[in-house]
């Protein structure tokens, strides 16, 4: 999701949804973006550094390991699904309220252009067919961008609350989370955890995008990219063991 302080979503009643998501798992209440504006942070959950870039400028290519990368060199699957995207693979940087500087993956050469995908063809209702990681991109109304919270919170309701309820029994995670936030506060933003392995609660501990994108890389087994290396992944949140590699989807 884009563009919103902790402060605009927790508690807020525009976010009756994402709210209570928020009960229903592990609430980050000390989350931070690392940078503006989003493009940076996107590419820093993705691949564990900016990669120079401080703008939100298109096209780019990189070579560097990342995320799907490490993941398809372990034998796991990543897929991304985009809304808007024109067609699997598309390397345009808009189209509508489609905008490929939130969607990292189609940067880097060392990724298969078939992992990115339109929305259209997330498997709703059939979610053990995701790949063993995905990510989800709302377009620019959806993500709260270029609309108001209720749209956002509205279309996760549509289109992840299903998800959301089938991975408390199967072993998956959901992470809802932020790009950055409008400005000030220290760029602190929601972050969200559902799933089986979590335990529901507010936890407090300092986390940023790389924090998390350490926590993904631990529960694969795959090596910590960039500044994920040195940041703190979740520990706390997990009511005894974390979902289990071989099986739980991300």
């Amino acid at each position: 999701m884009e563009n919103h302080s902790y402060s605009d979503i927790i508690g807020s009643g525009q976010a009756p949804y994402i709210n209570a998501l928020a009960r229903q798992g592990a609430l980050l209440t000390n989350s931070h973006a690392v940078t503006h504006p989003s493009e940076p942070n996107y590419l820093a959950l993705f691949s564990g550094s900016t990669q120079g870039v401080t703008d939100d400028s298109c096209p780019h290519t990189f070579a560097a390991p990342n995320l799907a990368s490490e993941l398809i060199a372990a034998h796991f699957s990543f897929g991304a699904y985009s809304e808007g995207l024109p067609t699997t693979g598309s390397t345009i940087c808009s189209a509508g309220e489609y905008a490929r500087k939130h969607a990292p993956w189609v940067d880097f050469s060392n990724v298969p252009a078939s992992a990115s995908k339109p929305f259209t063809a997330f498997p709703a209702g059939d979610y053990a067919r995701l790949p063993t990681v995905s990510f989800v991109i709302p377009n620019l109304c959806d993500d709260m961008h270029d609309c108001a919270v209720p749209a956002g919170d509205a279309w996760l309701a549509r289109h992840m609350a299903g998800y959301a309820t089938w991975a408390k029994t199967h072993d998956s995670l959901l992470i809802l989370t932020w790009d950055e936030n409008e400005g000030g506060n220290a760029n602190q933003i929601p972050t969200i955890l559902v799933g089986q392995a979590v335990r529901p609660g507010h936890y407090g501990m300092f986390v940023t995008h790389y924090g998390v994108l350490a926590t993904i890389e631990r529960l694969y087994g795959v090596p910590l990219l960039g500044a994920a290396a040195h940041a703190r992944a979740l520990t706390a949140i997990w009511r005894d063991v974390p979902p289990a590699a071989a099986g739980g989807r991300s």
